[in-house]
């Protein structure tokens, strides 16, 4: 009897091939890292990816990288570990309940919190495992006996353990302060959760009159809206134009209330007419000149992206709609100079894909400085890390000198809990100051 020789398909068929060696690979534990190896460890976490819908050519890619490098090491005699897991994304993950329950004619408040984060560990489970199967069909070698979830128990304790003592170290701190507000997501982002968009838009010039009769000053802004929490327009101390201005007071158009005129080197005197409207509690750069000139912090806006009572007869707009009432206004009351076309940058939530609000809001915060100036000493003094190519040496440390305190509260049901307590008085009022991991939750997700 002829043997029956063996030939190759015409057309590879991966379907078939790479789960056969898949499932061999997981059966046999190929991948699996020996704490007993002799070799020398060689480690990878892979970066997580967010539970929130599938994997695309990003992940791929990446992970194609990652897998290369792992696999060499192993085969190099090292013991070698690839450790797989998911990122639990608090704000993507929200921003998608969100929609979700928007479609259903609902909010996070109908819904209530216990059922919210039933939804949202359901939805975890779905992608989750999407993504898992994905990384599978990829092929990576990863040791999945220890596959991760950023959620799982010993993970958070863990961010509770590192919160604890970065608190007791005092280099994490409550304060109110200036911070990225998306209103969508209805939470407080970090400057990484921020992208920067060019777009076309409008520069808005306006005339504040003095109180004594004497002429006026002329500012432009970009956001009309926020002029009602004006208390301050600022020029160049070296500005000739405007130097026996300093200390005079405008009268605030709309609000008619008094503002004085102050002196500040934030001011650049080549860049439109050289004055600057000072509107402290929605800037974080005239939030920086209202600290320094001791202004008071005029919030003229909800976290819902409506107007407040500040904003007198614009209150309960929303900021767009307010911008235009409030041009108009301007306009029929003649303070209204001219309205020019203008290519700027507007930072927008990565997550919630509208304009963020910088507003004044009570948040966690991380001290940057002690940390970054510690990063600084290492590469200026040791060229630590070691960046290839080199360019990329100077955007590190551009980086870590611009850093400014990194806000690490969400005001968010899916995510960490922030493990800090304070107690409140029979009226309602905060008496004592916040103590990590004793008395009662405040409330506050990260």
């Amino acid at each position: 009897m002829t043997a029956t020789i063996p030939t190759l398909s015409a057309q590879y068929d991966p379907t078939q091939t790479e789960t056969k060696w898949q499932t061999r690979w997981e059966e046999k534990q190929v991948f699996k890292a020996d704490p007993d190896h002799p070799g020398e460890p060689y480690c990878v976490v892979i970066p997580p990816p967010n539970v929130t819908g599938s994997l695309h050519m990003g992940h791929a890619f990446e992970n194609a990288l990652i897998d290369t490098l792992v696999r060499y090491h192993r085969m190099a005699g090292r013991n070698t570990l690839w450790l797989p897991g998911t990122d639990h994304a608090s704000i993507a993950v929200s921003a998608i309940l969100d929609r979700q329950l928007q479609a259903e004619g609902m909010s996070r408040d109908d819904l209530g919190r216990d059922r919210y984060l039933e939804r949202a560990w359901a939805w975890k489970a779905e992608s989750g495992g999407t993504i898992v199967n994905q990384l599978r069909r990829l092929g990576v070698s990863v040791d999945w006996s220890r596959e991760r979830f950023t959620m799982d128990e010993g993970l958070s304790h863990a961010v509770l353990t590192a919160f604890t003592q970065l608190y007791e170290e005092g280099l994490i701190y409550r304060g109110n302060y200036m911070v990225n507000w998306c209103p969508a997501s209805q939470s407080a982002v970090s400057d990484l959760e921020v992208e920067q968009k060019e777009v076309d838009g409008h520069l808005w010039h306006f005339r504040y009159p003095f109180t004594d009769g004497s002429g006026y000053l002329e500012v432009a802004t970009t956001r009309p809206e926020t002029m009602l929490g004006d208390t301050a327009v600022a020029v160049n101390p070296n500005d000739e134009r405007y130097r026996d201005r300093v200390g005079k007071t405008l009268l605030l158009p709309i609000v008619n209330r008094e503002i004085p005129v102050i002196a500040d080197e934030y001011v650049e005197a080549e860049f439109g007419t050289g004055c600057v409207k000072v509107t402290p509690a929605h800037d974080p750069n005239d939030f920086a000149m209202g600290q320094r000139h001791n202004l008071p912090m005029i919030t003229a806006m909800n976290k819902d992206g409506t107007m407040n009572e500040q904003a007198g007869p614009f209150a309960g707009l929303d900021r767009f709609e307010a911008r235009k009432a409030v041009v108009q206004r301007l306009d029929e009351e003649g303070f209204l100079v001219k309205v020019e076309a203008y290519h700027h940058t507007v930072p927008y939530s990565d997550r919630g894909k509208v304009p963020i609000e910088p507003l004044l809001s009570t948040q966690w915060f991380v001290k940057i400085r002690p940390l970054a100036d510690q990063a600084l000493d290492y590469l200026d003094n040791r060229q630590e890390p070691r960046f290839v190519p080199d360019r990329w040496t100077k955007v590190y440390r551009d980086w870590l000198v611009s850093l400014r305190d990194w806000c690490i509260s969400r005001q968010l049901w899916w995510g960490h809990q922030i493990p800090a307590w304070y107690a409140v008085s029979e009226t309602g009022g905060e008496i004592t100051d916040h103590t990590p991991l004793c008395g009662g939750y405040d409330g506050s997700r990260s």
